[in-house]
């Protein structure tokens, strides 16, 4: 199963505030585990709000608004993609994690879809279709 492990994120992440040498430190020796036990598969931190856009979808219409966004506690400051045989391994790594903000903080942890997931809906040929997909963002 994959997960997609959610760091959110807080005022100081929101005002471009970045993480000290010692922080660092421990999260590339956390990541270094994750990597180690094979469950790691991406893993990335993200720009404040400020520098970002959402994208509002109406019907046919598509409204852009540019960041900052007001609600802090809503906002991702990274996330990992995990590969674990369930939630509860992917809550005892999570639970390992230093503290990503120093301060008080909070990880969401959502399992990823997988084809069969989608049941009959996901048809032979779409399926084919994905995979194509898949092999070529693995190319490039």
């Amino acid at each position: 199963m994959k997960f997609m492990v959610i760091v959110k994120a807080d005022k100081d992440s929101e005002a471009g505030v970045m993480p000290g040498e010692q922080l660092l430190i421990e999260m590339t020796r956390y990541n270094e585990e994750l990597v180690a036990a094979g469950i790691m598969q991406a893993g990335e931190g993200l720009h404040p709000s400020i520098r970002g856009k959402r994208v509002k979808f109406s019907g046919a219409a598509r409204t852009v608004t540019d960041g900052p966004f007001s609600e802090t506690k809503e906002l991702i400051a990274g996330f990992w993609i995990w590969k674990c045989k369930d939630m509860d391994e992917a809550v005892a790594w999570a639970k390992k994690c230093p503290n990503p903000m120093g301060t008080e903080s909070e990880l969401e942890i959502r399992q990823v879809f997988e084809a069969e997931d989608f049941g009959d809906a996901f048809t032979p040929e779409l399926r084919e279709k994905e995979e194509k997909m898949r092999q070529q963002m693995e190319k490039k």
